[in-house]
């Protein structure tokens, strides 16, 4: 790491830190953050002539608290309007933010598409941003690493920045700690950083959360990324061969849709996905045996993962190939009979009252004639505790209070997907497509959002080389009762 001092216009910038195992689009993105001049504008001058974005420091010899001189225009300032008519784009760039009503892009480092599409996934959910909110800088916990505390922060700082700003944030910060903490991305090719898997993203920056957003105390509802994203199991463990039997649980953050010949939907690669074979030691027959594994949900989170098991190790290449197999996905997902027997007869109350709504819409007569049959369903915030029941919340409607409680109902709808493009999961290129608060589809190529259609989302499913869908995020459905 050097330290150089950076001369612009009448200004000295001293104290700058060049990471040299970083292209210098990296160091002119900090400049950016400095004084305003675009990368593509800026003139630095080094030994040979001008300092380009793909050049590389060990030919440049720039020397430990060497002084560089640029030159280039910042952008313009927005002047404050005249008249009393104000447009969106005479603002204050939060709240141009606000008016577009999604956020900015990423800037990508080098390969790091895996890590922009998974952060804006992820920042798309509102209780995940609340939770970061609350996060104090300070007074971490003893049991949360330095760096998981480092990362924390820098995510809260992250998801901040592209509320904030227009233009396309440079996550320069968040991505030195990200390989801090986790120096599997921070892999070498060519003196280039290499494309990453953005599952072991996605998973190991969820890790990282689940520690660091954990309340200090005993209790499981003080852990809030298990309380938006944990999928609890419960499996029976059968060996054929000699008639044990077991009953086993696990919390994961996902569900894996398995993909086959057979599969050609969603729902047909979560059943395959519940299901598998393991091999472990038999007490009874004193030797390792076969044992088949099957699961079942036994509580729903408010948000529901899943990835497609599209890539596997192929031998002959030395690296993991991709299935391009087309696997359909809807954008309303019911996963009723993927439960256990104990949570489909809590979900059964709320799925009538949802079709007694649905039904009444279409001028049907409601199956339920209690005085409390009307029921008004929500998306938002209920909590789901370990049973699969939920909080219960107070609702106002027509300015009068009203108790109600909001209940689980098994159904999702999709809010955002993380699409591959290639042949490998190390190359090849990542986007993610949002939905908006406004029900708008964002679709955030690195530095580029653009509105998208509805009806093209489902059609990410696979089947050729453009992009398919590798990570899906359902948003849990409620009633209220």
């Amino acid at each position: 790491m050097l330290t150089v001092t950076v001369k612009w216009q009448k200004k000295v910038f001293e104290g700058i830190e060049i990471d040299v195992t970083l292209p210098p689009y990296v160091f002119k993105a900090q400049l950016y953050d400095l004084t305003g001049v675009p990368p593509e504008r800026q003139k630095i001058m080094v030994k040979g002539g001008l300092l380009k974005d793909d050049a590389d420091w060990s030919a440049i010899g720039v020397k430990d608290g060497q002084k560089l001189m640029m030159m280039g225009t910042a952008d313009e300032i927005v002047k404050a309007p005249e008249k009393a008519i104000v447009f969106a784009e005479d603002l204050p760039e939060e709240e141009q933010a606000t008016h577009l009503g999604y956020s900015a892009g990423l800037v990508n480092l080098g390969n790091t598409c895996y890590m922009n599409s998974t952060v804006q996934c992820l920042k798309s959910v509102p209780e995940l941003k609340s939770a970061l909110s609350n996060y104090a800088l300070t007074g971490r916990s003893n049991d949360v690493d330095q760096t998981s505390h480092m990362l924390t922060v820098a995510t809260r700082e992250l998801f901040g920045d592209l509320d904030r700003s227009v233009n396309a944030v440079s996550p320069t910060q968040f991505w030195m700690v990200l390989r801090k903490k986790f120096p599997q991305f921070s892999q070498l090719q060519n003196g280039m950083h290499m494309q990453q898997d953005a599952e072991e993203c996605w998973t190991q920056l969820l890790y990282t959360l689940s520690q660091s957003l954990k309340a200090p105390t005993s209790s499981e509802d003080s852990d809030a990324v298990k309380a938006l994203f944990g999928v609890n199991l419960r499996s029976r463990v059968h060996c054929q061969e000699s008639g044990e039997e077991s009953a086993e649980t696990e919390s994961v953050y996902s569900l894996k849709c398995h993909i086959s010949h057979e599969v050609n939907h969603l729902h047909e690669g979560l059943k395959h996905g519940l299901k598998g074979e393991l091999e472990k030691t038999s007490p009874a027959l004193g030797r390792t045996a076969l044992y088949l594994k099957e699961s079942l949900i036994d509580s729903l989170p408010r948000y529901l993962t899943v990835q497609f098991v599209r890539f596997f190790w192929k031998r002959e290449t030395n690296q993991k190939a991709k299935i391009l197999r087309k696997v359909d996905y809807p954008l309303e997902l019911d996963i009723f009979d993927l439960c256990s027997e104990d949570l489909r007869k809590k979900l059964e109350a709320p799925r009538q009252k949802l079709r007694d709504e649905e039904g009444k819409k279409l001028g049907l007569q409601p199956k339920s004639s209690s005085k409390d049959s009307d029921v008004k369903m929500t998306d938002a915030e209920a909590s789901s505790n370990e049973s699969g029941e939920s909080s219960t919340v107070t609702q106002q409607e027509g300015g009068s209070s009203e108790k109600g409680t909001l209940h689980m109902t098994g159904i999702y709808d999709l809010v955002s997907v993380l699409t591959h493009k290639g042949r490998s999961a190390d190359s090849g290129h990542y986007v993610a497509w949002v939905k908006q608060e406004s029900g708008k589809w964002i679709q955030y190529d690195d530095s580029y959002p653009s509105l998208q259609r509805e009806e093209d989302i489902t059609k990410l499913s696979g089947g050729g080389d453009w992009h398919m869908a590798y990570i899906i995020m359902y948003k849990a459905r409620f009633v209220s009762m």
